[in-house]
């Protein structure tokens, strides 16, 4: 078994934070629907089209799986499946507060 460096706490909260990204940007890319992206304008709340969503998505799961491997993510480690499920947390948190605003600005 590895020891846990403090790297693997950053990448496994990274991993969390990308791969919970991804799925808005997917679900909304491959329904054909129009959804925010960082390429929008203005930057976050404007909509971009399906095709980049699903291609952000994408990227977020490339990055996020990385992260995933780099955390050295196991269920033997319940510190670093905390830490993941905190960057889940952090970004589906952030993600509800920031879009729930979308349609009122």
């Amino acid at each position: 078994m590895e020891t846990i460096q403090w790297y693997h706490f950053i990448a496994a909260f990274f991993a969390g934070v990308f791969l919970a990204n991804a799925v808005p940007h997917f679900v909304h890319g491959i329904s054909g629907d129009k959804f925010p992206t960082p390429f929008a304008k203005p930057h976050g709340k404007g909509l971009s089209s399906p095709k980049i969503n699903a291609i952000w998505a994408l990227v977020n799961l490339i990055i996020g799986y990385f992260l995933y491997q780099a955390g050295h993510l196991s269920t033997n480690s319940k510190p670093i499946v905390l830490t993941f499920f905190i960057g889940v947390a952090a970004i589906s948190l952030w993600s509800a507060n920031t879009f729930s605003k979308k349609d009122k600005e």
